[in-house]
């Protein structure tokens, strides 16, 4: 369903060649790569990145490219863009999965006496636990995406060999619910990272603010069935405010490791405020817009002219 050429319907003069899951495989194949980046520069706080932790930094970009590759063929060749693709997001998922394992044993004190093996206070100073699972929502993007639904809206997925699955939602309504998962997870994250300033700048509850907006928006979308254009247009005016909140945070975190006379000092940048952190926020809302998209396949100009016809007029 076309919800953002429905909820705003200019969009349709762009005549945008791609469709909705061949850019979510570019955006996906986009974090693959950021995620390395940022997971790079959070190692080097340690001062030596051990074996362990260059997983993740070698596998974004490898992932990235063959990602990429994929989704700019997935339109007339899935069945190729799925071979290439489902290995690597399955890998995504386990490198997520194992990198959350990381960081939860660092947040344990194993010989500490019993109720002190661990606490708020050390979830909070430990490594983010949450961070790596990051890797676990973008394999699980780039699944979603990859598999066709056919007909549109239907919930019927065919996956590899041909082998179909009924879901209990459509397509749509599945990345929705993902959206709102990332966004939990983002907002969780923020809270513990900001929790160690013991929030004393009062802007730091914007981003905790925005977080709970975009789960909220998001997982209500993904429970309507048939929602009306001011449902679309809500969802997204918060997903581009979200977005906004994400380029401040940016700045913000780019001003607060500047040094005296807006000096840049490496190290500053390195163990001071992540710089890459609040472009989560960024990031999640773009995928949420996205998902707004006319999502193509078998069917899908009939299905979305029906869908548009729903949102702009309320009315079945």
């Amino acid at each position: 369903m076309d919800y953002l050429a429905a909820a705003i319907p200019a969009i349709k003069k762009l005549k945008i060649p791609l469709r909705r899951d061949q850019v979510m495989m570019l955006i996906v194949s986009f974090n693959e790569l950021m995620l390395a980046v940022e997971i790079y520069l959070a190692h080097r706080i340690s001062g030596t990145i051990i074996l362990q932790e260059w997983i993740p930094i070698i596998f974004g970009p490898c992932a990235a490219l063959l990602l990429g590759l994929a989704g700019l063929i997935s339109q007339r060749k899935r069945s190729l863009a799925m071979v290439i693709t489902i290995p690597v997001l399955l890998s995504s998922i386990a490198v997520g999965a194992l990198g959350a394992y990381f960081h939860a044993t660092r947040a344990v004190l194993p010989y500490a006496p019993p109720g002190e093996q661990m606490g708020i206070s050390l979830i909070i100073w430990a490594p983010p636990i949450l961070a790596p699972l990051t890797f676990v929502l973008v394999g699980l993007l780039g699944l979603s995406a990859i598999w066709d639904e056919k007909p549109v809206d239907s919930g019927t997925l065919t996956l590899f060999g041909g082998i179909r699955l009924q879901m209990p939602f459509s397509k749509t309504r599945g990345f929705f619910f993902l959206v709102s998962l990332a966004m939990l997870a983002t907002l969780i994250s923020s809270v513990l990272d900001h929790a160690r300033t013991n929030f004393s700048n009062p802007w730091l509850w914007v981003p905790t603010a925005a977080g709970i907006l975009g789960t909220i928006v998001a997982l209500n979308l993904g429970l309507i069935d048939e929602p009306s254009r001011g449902d679309v247009l809500v969802y997204l005016g918060s997903m581009l405010f979200i977005a906004l909140v994400g380029a401040v945070g940016i700045a913000l975190h780019i001003a607060d490791n500047l040094a005296v006379s807006n000096l840049i000092v490496d190290e500053r940048f390195i163990r001071g405020a992540p710089l890459l952190a609040p472009l989560l926020f960024s990031d999640i809302a773009s995928i949420g817009v996205i998902i707004l998209m006319e999502p193509g396949g078998e069917n899908h100009r009939g299905e979305t002219e029906k869908v548009s016809e729903y949102v702009r007029t309320g009315t079945g």
